[in-house]
């Protein structure tokens, strides 16, 4: 299968074309990405809710276990409140309940459902004209090669140190393997948006974003902040300065 179009049917008997590896236009309050953790203090919704009160226009809800379609939709709906600009929903590793519950993303891990075969899924079970966006895990160049290659929408390449987010972590980067990966990409000529991510505070953003990556992915410096609202917003300043 050719990875620039994927021809599928809207549902209502219409041929369509849907666009695979869509690219966000990432800028300004979506560099951050927001990935919502449960923690005994708020629930996912209310960590969209506070994301979106500090400003993040992407929030990436993340639940290992027992996530269910009614959660999806009720954190669509909150984004949907959003009328005065596009606040984009992406679910972790579920391509099937970010489809149900209304999501406009998707990020699939290493492990997960093959990017070619999601984008499969997506041509049979949306409309061509409806954007969504699919996301990749990378820890080297060559894994992103490979998402590029499969239609990835933007990559999540980590970790940058040590986080308790994720069991059986990669290789940590660190700020040099960030630097050499962001330079082979650059050479091979991928212009892919790249996220770092893993265990990232405030005081990282700056070495981080000038390795030359696009934004930065956080969970646990925001989710554990006093004021999550305020972290929030704080980290979209120091991202907005490069």
């Amino acid at each position: 299968m050719a990875l620039t179009d994927y021809f599928g049917y809207d549902g209502k008997g219409r041929a369509g074309r849907r666009t695979v590896g869509l690219r966000p236009p990432f800028g300004g309050k979506n560099r951050l990405m927001f990935i919502t953790r449960r923690t005994p203090a708020y629930t996912e919704c209310d960590q969209v809710r506070m994301a979106i009160r500090g400003g993040c226009s992407w929030i990436q809800l993340r639940v290992k276990e027992g996530l269910c379609v009614d959660t999806v939709r009720k954190c669509a709906a909150i984004c949907a409140e959003e009328c005065g600009r596009i606040v984009d929903l992406c679910v972790n590793d579920d391509l099937e309940a970010a489809v149900t519950g209304g999501a406009t993303a998707c990020h699939l891990g290493k492990k997960d459902m093959p990017l070619d075969i999601a984008w499969e899924v997506l041509g049979e079970r949306l409309a061509p004209d409806v954007p969504f966006y699919i996301g990749a895990t990378a820890n080297t160049f060559e894994d992103i090669r490979q998402a590029v290659d499969r239609g990835a929408s933007y990559i999540g390449l980590g970790p940058y140190r040590f986080t308790d987010t994720k069991k059986n972590l990669s290789p940590l980067l660190g700020l040099e393997g960030y630097r050499t990966i962001i330079a082979q990409c650059r050479e091979a000529g991928m212009d892919i948006p790249i996220f770092a991510i893993g265990g990232i505070t405030r005081e990282d953003v700056g070495p981080l974003m000038e390795t030359g990556i696009t934004g930065i992915a956080v969970s646990g410096a925001i989710v554990n902040a006093p004021d999550p609202a305020e972290e929030t917003r704080r980290f979209i300043a120091e991202i907005n300065t490069y």
